[in-house]
């Protein structure tokens, strides 16, 4: 989308010619900065319920690049398994058989205003079994530790594309969350990226509201 204030050009300027600089003054001075390194990200998976539980099982799958919505989907997991399910927690690319599940809940970060290209190939991939079970989709989003309603417009607005790519699959809710943003994780290049934005640091997941959200929408649905 192209942007006509003069102001936000101005401040997207600074922001390419501070990051520009200091690219240039550690490659003058020798000291090339790995792009790519990120410190340790720990991305949660497991199972919850086993197999003593004879009820129906749900599968929460997500996309994370930091780890954040890593955490948010375990809590999903943990309160499904608190009210009676029995819950598997996956990242995307280790997501089995959906035939083994009677709900599905898909979730990820928002990077560059969409969810990661994983989430929606997992669900465009898979949309003749997930059409036919409950599902909930849910996103994590930096935005959202400023919660306004202009925020929260926008950033349900980053659903719109895997809404119209796949029509056939109605969501029974889409969460969205506030996620976590630590430096010491970031390569050089997107510690740069995002200090240059302003992106605030800090762990800003409201873990009442993602509990609250498994339970209603997702468990009350699911398990209705």
């Amino acid at each position: 989308m192209e942007v006509n204030d003069p102001n936000i050009r101005r401040m997207e300027r600074r922001s390419f010619l501070t990051l520009s600089a200091g690219l240039i003054a550690a490659i003058a001075f020798g000291s090339i900065p790995d792009l790519g390194r990120a410190g340790e990200t720990q991305f949660p998976e497991g199972r919850c319920g086993g197999d003593k539980n004879m009820g129906k099982r749900v599968l929460i799958t997500y996309a994370s690049k930091y780890g954040s919505t890593g955490g948010v989907a375990d809590a999903i997991g943990k309160e499904l398994c608190g009210k009676g399910l029995a819950a598997d927690v996956a990242l995307i690319g280790n997501a089995g058989d959906l035939g083994l599940y009677q709900g599905v809940v898909v979730g990820s970060a928002i990077y560059m205003g969409k969810w990661m290209p994983e989430a929606t190939d997992f669900v465009k991939k898979n949309r003749d079994i997930l059409r036919r079970m409950p599902v909930a989709y849910f996103l994590v989003c930096i935005t959202l530790s400023q919660p306004t309603e202009k925020n929260r417009a926008e950033v349900l607005s980053y659903m719109e594309p895997i809404m119209r790519a796949v029509p056939e699959i109605r969501p029974l809710g889409i969460g969205t969350f506030a996620g976590a943003l630590d430096y010491n994780k970031l390569s050089w290049l997107n510690k740069r990226i995002l200090k240059a934005k302003g992106a605030p640091e800090g762990d800003f997941r409201d873990w009442n509201s993602i509990r609250t959200w498994a339970q209603e929408p997702v468990y009350a649905r699911f398990a209705g």
